[in-house]
């Protein structure tokens, strides 16, 4: 299994975030600057992980963005579920599957198992389980 990079930068998005202070908010650019991704690209993923209710955003001149949960409350999982193309061949998708041998291949049923298999594990985890060594993070992330 590959993420995307958007499912990996949302990831990262949300580990960053997860090192602050709870009264403390981040800025794209500041998110952008500590992992050297474009600023561009991380404006569309905060934009998706706040209508997924999984950050909340502060505008106006002291504005910011922030986790709108607890890390115990976000599942690792549900996050890559939800940012990610899960449909790792095209015959998990009946409307565009155009595979010849899809009625009688085994194979999918593999895949499928795999998939379960993968998300099953993701899902042991929150991002508190992420953030247990949350000061070391902060001091990797830290441009200062």
């Amino acid at each position: 299994m590959q993420l995307t990079t958007y499912t990996d930068y949302s990831l990262r998005v949300l580990l960053y975030l997860g090192t602050l202070s709870d009264d403390k908010l981040a800025s794209i650019k500041e998110i952008s600057s500590a992992y050297g991704i474009s600023n561009n690209h991380l404006s569309k993923i905060v934009f998706e992980l706040g209508k997924l209710g999984l950050i909340e955003t502060i505008r106006g001149r002291n504005g910011g963005i922030k986790l709108a949960k607890s890390p115990s409350e976000i599942n690792i999982g549900s996050v890559v579920r939800q940012t990610e193309d899960l449909e790792v061949v095209e015959c998990f998708d009946a409307e565009r599957n155009m595979c010849m041998i899809s009625s009688g291949c085994r194979l999918k049923h593999v895949l499928n198992e795999a998939m379960k298999a993968y998300l099953q594990v993701l899902d042991q985890y929150t991002l508190e389980d992420m953030l247990v060594n949350k000061d070391f993070l902060r001091s990797l992330l830290s441009k200062e």
